[in-house]
């Protein structure tokens, strides 16, 4: 019978599938380096954050750091920035617009300091007389200092966006993510427009274009550069995007967008090429299809470690794949490749994972110290959207967002779990040895566990979570995708 596989990236013949990067990458900001791509994310509560991604063609990406290493409230869409032999990551966190800085982009990285407004998505650009503002917001800007660390000057409005067409189905007329491009003598202003969430034709790519950063600016006659036009396509409310030219001298733009029928994977991470108009604009070129492959830019090809799932990265750190949601105080913990120890108080943040597929099993073993600790293997929302299996000293229980089922009798502190997800349909399993498995009698549905629904942008991820007194140990995850027919079978 057919399979309905999802296809992504690289398809090793010098074509690619959209999404670059599956799961929720939102919010994508790149810089080109040389021959070296870098991009970075939207971390949102999650810490580690700021995961750095390297790629030599665009399209095959692997991970080399994270620059956020602590906590520092809800982070939004940043711009990562490369001037004058330093790095630099201008980001809202909690709505303050902050900096940090690096010479090489595996860090180490600076913490944050304030640059002196507050706002979002902000955006850096340099002219040829190395001086430097910041955009953010709906339409602001302000000089920056020599050095890009604060600002100097009052802000001002500049840019109040493109007036699309009142018919169109948007989310509102939100102005958001100023990116900018110094190209020609024009100051390139690359807006994100409509609502980056509900209907799927909100979110919008628009551009527009001055002789001066203080403006006036002019609207591309070619808006909106992307956007999704029919709730029947495969790709919904596309926009926030970032362009970058190649060594070669070609352009590309990064976006991201929902999947339809799967916007519990959150905002994925899109690529398309641009082509200049004679008249100095850019533009996608026609017969380019988003659901279509697309021939790849130039680039050697880098294949990513099946390491990056582990629970300890190359440098000995969390692994980059993993990442707590609000860890306010300091966790201990201890971890290794396939072993991570935590050390419970009274509850623990939730150490999460993004999946990246339509259909997908995972599977970990929990270990409790004494009868006072216990462990979750959960699919996660938020804090108060989860739901899966916990071992206690009282045995096996559910946690069915957010109820706790009474405990089966279990005979030891040890429990491996498995977890299928089809369909957006979620079954449990669990055993002592791994050959015998026992279906747990709750299973339940996620099709609506996403922003729309929920608020919070965030996605359906999978989490370890240790509570009570004592260590949990979770050891041997593993994840791997599901083929499925179309009807509903796995394959």
């Amino acid at each position: 019978m057919h399979a309905v596989i999802q296809a992504k990236g690289y398809q090793g013949n010098e074509t690619y599938v959209n999404p670059i990067l599956a799961g929720d990458y939102a919010d994508p900001t790149v810089v080109r380096v040389g021959n070296d791509y870098y991009m970075t994310h939207s971390c949102f509560e999650f810490a580690p954050g700021f995961l750095i991604w390297h790629s030599t063609d665009l399209v095959n990406w692997e991970p080399i750091a994270k620059a956020l290493t602590e906590y520092a409230g809800n982070v939004w869409a940043p711009d990562l920035v490369y001037y004058k032999g330093q790095f630099y990551i201008y980001a809202p966190i909690d709505e303050e617009i902050m900096v940090l800085t690096a010479v090489q982009p595996t860090g180490p990285w600076s913490t944050p300091t304030k640059v002196g407004i507050r706002g979002i998505d902000p955006g850096h650009v340099a002219d040829d007389d190395g001086n430097r503002y910041l955009f953010y917001g709906s339409g602001y800007v302000a000089e920056l200092t020599p050095d890009g660390l604060s600002v100097k000057g009052a802000p001002r409005k500049v840019f109040n966006g493109w007036r699309f067409p009142e018919e169109w189905v948007v989310e509102g007329r939100f102005l958001e993510s100023p990116k900018l491009t110094y190209h020609g003598g024009y100051f390139y202003l690359t807006v994100a427009q409509g609502g980056s969430s509900g209907p799927a034709t909100s979110h919008m790519v628009a551009s527009a274009r001055s002789k001066d950063p203080w403006g006036p600016y002019e609207d591309s006659p070619y808006n909106p550069i992307v956007r999704t036009q029919s709730r029947g396509e495969r790709w919904l409310s596309k926009g926030h995007g970032s362009i970058v030219n190649t060594p070669d001298g070609d352009w590309w733009i990064i976006y991201h967008a929902y999947e339809k029928g799967y916007y519990t994977l959150g905002r994925q991470t899109l690529l398309e090429p641009l082509e200049w108009t004679e008249d100095g604009w850019f533009r996608i070129p026609e017969g380019v299809s988003t659901s279509l492959p697309i021939r790849k830019p130039s680039g050697r090809v880098l294949y990513r470690s099946e390491s990056f799932r582990e629970f300890q990265s190359e440098s000995g750190d969390l692994g980059y794949a993993w990442s707590w949601y609000k860890p306010t105080s300091p966790i201990k913990y201890e971890v290794d490749r396939r072993t991570i120890t935590i050390s419970s108080g009274s509850s623990s943040a939730p150490l999460v994972f993004m999946p990246k597929d339509h259909h997908y099993e995972a599977e970990v073993e929990i270990d409790i110290s004494e009868k006072a600790a216990s462990g979750r293997f959960v699919l996660f929302y938020n804090d108060k959207t989860y739901s899966g299996l916990e071992l206690s000293g009282e045995g096996v229980h559910g946690v069915i967002r957010g109820w706790r089922t009474p405990a089966k009798p279990w005979p030891s502190c040890h429990l491996i779990v498995r977890l299928q997800y089809i369909w957006h349909e979620v079954i449990f399993y669990y055993s002592h040895d791994g050959k015998e498995w026992t279906k747990f009698e709750h299973s339940f549905e996620t099709s609506g566990w996403h922003h729309n629904a929920l608020g919070g942008f965030l996605a359906l991820r999978l989490a370890l979570w240790a509570q009570g007194q004592g260590k949990v140990t979770f050891k041997n995850f593993d994840y791997h995708a599901l083929e499925c027919d179309p009807e509903c079978q796995t394959v």
